[in-house]
């Protein structure tokens, strides 16, 4: 069984347009507080980062925020949190978040969202590390997504062993029983780069 003791997600810095996207990001908040799961997260108080952030806290949770220099005042950066980090940059600031997780997933969000999942999805690809990732494909949210997927396959430029690399579970309340179910490092196929 994994030993997940905290969570990076990476989700939007707006609420989008579908009010069940607010609910899904509360409702994963109170999963994680009562998990006992540590969130790491990009350190904003706004859009949806801000919903599930206020909502481990409020459930006696931990909550540690992570947020360059530069969008500390844009996102009004939270600074209630467990342990808040401002860093001097994008780069720095996902890598900290990466050091700070044992697992990955991911919510609604827009191009920054996208651009911090691919990243940890490639870095498992090149066996960087073995970490899990969860995408929580909320009513299809992410279909585009894995359509694109399928065509990389389609197209040769990938096999459909890529697909292994992450998980997609269709709620929140899939996450924590999907990371307890898997074993401790999930292992990629040494020397096989996909």
């Amino acid at each position: 069984m994994a030993n997940i003791k905290s969570l990076c997600v990476y989700c939007g810095s707006r609420m989008g347009r579908n009010s069940h996207f607010k609910k899904l990001a509360e409702n994963f908040g109170t999963i994680l507080a009562q998990e006992q799961i540590r969130l790491v997260y990009g350190g904003g108080n706004v859009g949806l980062m801000g919903v599930i952030a206020n909502r481990v806290m409020q459930q006696g949770g931990k909550v540690t925020g992570i947020i360059p220099r530069h969008l500390n005042e844009e996102e009004a950066g939270w600074k209630e949190a467990s342990d808040f980090f401002v860093v001097d940059n994008m780069h720095e600031r996902k890598r900290m978040m990466f050091d700070h997780s044992d697992a990955f997933v991911a919510l609604p969000g827009s191009i920054g969202t996208l651009d911090e999942t691919i990243e940890v999805i490639t870095w498992k690809q090149l066996q960087l590390h073995n970490k899990p990732i969860v995408i929580v494909n909320v009513d299809n949210y992410w279909q585009p997504f894995m359509d694109l997927i399928d065509n990389f396959i389609r197209e040769d430029f990938t096999t459909p062993r890529v697909l292994d690399l992450f998980h997609v579970v269709e709620t929140v309340e899939d996450v924590v029983p999907l990371l307890k179910s898997l074993p401790e490092i999930e292992q990629i196929a040494k020397n096989t780069l996909i």
